[in-house]
């Protein structure tokens, strides 16, 4: 079995939650695998008291149920204690770079912690998969391993079939690099500014990923329209968007005033 080589602890990662709303949903029950680069691993994983209801469509793919949790801890309870587990370490998991990555960020900033994982490699083993064959969780891991997936939708059963997956994929694909800079960037799509993906990079400038300024530059776009900023700021946005055009607004700010003086 091909080995990943490792300059530094990776964090393999999986949620199950109330839904799939980044601004709205809860974390539900998480797991995590923390592959070292001595090669052993240690493993965190905890259901988490949502503080809400969950819809009876999310209990249908996870099977958990509100009594399962109801004497779980929220997760600003074990917010610190799982940043700290997490310092340092690169990022990985399955279709984790657009729904669990921005989901877990939410619940950091709620938290009160105001995560960065902007210096971490993040590797999404869907992307290796849709990229060379295209498929879903189940269908790789039947297709890579030769198994059929036991226990599916239980977020720990899911990251370690993730994690055979990905071990799968280096065996078969031998011109696939097995280091976390490479894959970070065979997985990688557009750069971002927020997890949530309404603002990408594009020639080095925020552009807009949606709505009727899609393309468009954000500070042409809060120069010409100052209301929408205001606008986004009191709508239903992630919280990590709300903080990225509000860094964005002060930084153009500055540079108002810089030219002034």
């Amino acid at each position: 079995m091909a080995q990943l080589q490792l300059k530094k602890s990776i964090i393999f990662f999986d949620l199950e939650t109330t839904g799939i709303d980044h601004a709205r949903d809860r974390i539900v029950e998480l797991a995590m695998v923390k592959m070292k680069p001595d090669g052993t691993r240690d493993t965190f994983v905890k259901r988490v008291n949502p503080g809400m209801p969950i819809p009876p469509e999310s209990t249908a793919i996870h099977g958990i149920k509100d009594e399962d949790i109801k004497d779980a801890p929220l997760f600003k309870n074990i917010a610190h204690q799982l940043w700290d587990w997490m310092k340092n370490c690169d990022l990985g998991g399955y279709n984790s770079a657009k729904f669990d990555m921005p989901l877990l960020a939410e619940e950091f900033l709620r938290a009160g912690i105001n995560v960065d994982f902007t210096e971490r490699k993040m590797v999404d083993v869907q992307q290796i998969f849709f990229k060379m064959e295209s498929r879903s969780l189940s269908a790789a891991y039947h297709f890579y391993c030769n198994k059929e997936m036991e226990n599916a939708h239980s977020a720990e059963a899911d990251i370690n079939a993730t994690i055979e997956v990905l071990e799968a994929q280096l065996d078969k694909y031998t011109t696939l690099p097995n280091d976390i800079q490479h894959l970070h960037q065979f997985t990688g799509g557009e750069e971002l500014v927020d997890y949530a993906r309404r603002i990408v990079m594009k020639d080095g400038a925020p552009i807009f990923n949606f709505g009727k300024y899609k393309g468009k530059k954000v500070e042409e776009v809060f120069t010409s329209e100052p209301h929408y900023y205001d606008w986004m700021m009191q709508a239903d946005f992630a919280l990590h968007t709300k903080q990225k055009i509000s860094e964005i607004l002060n930084k153009m700010k500055l540079k108002k005033l810089n030219s002034k003086t």
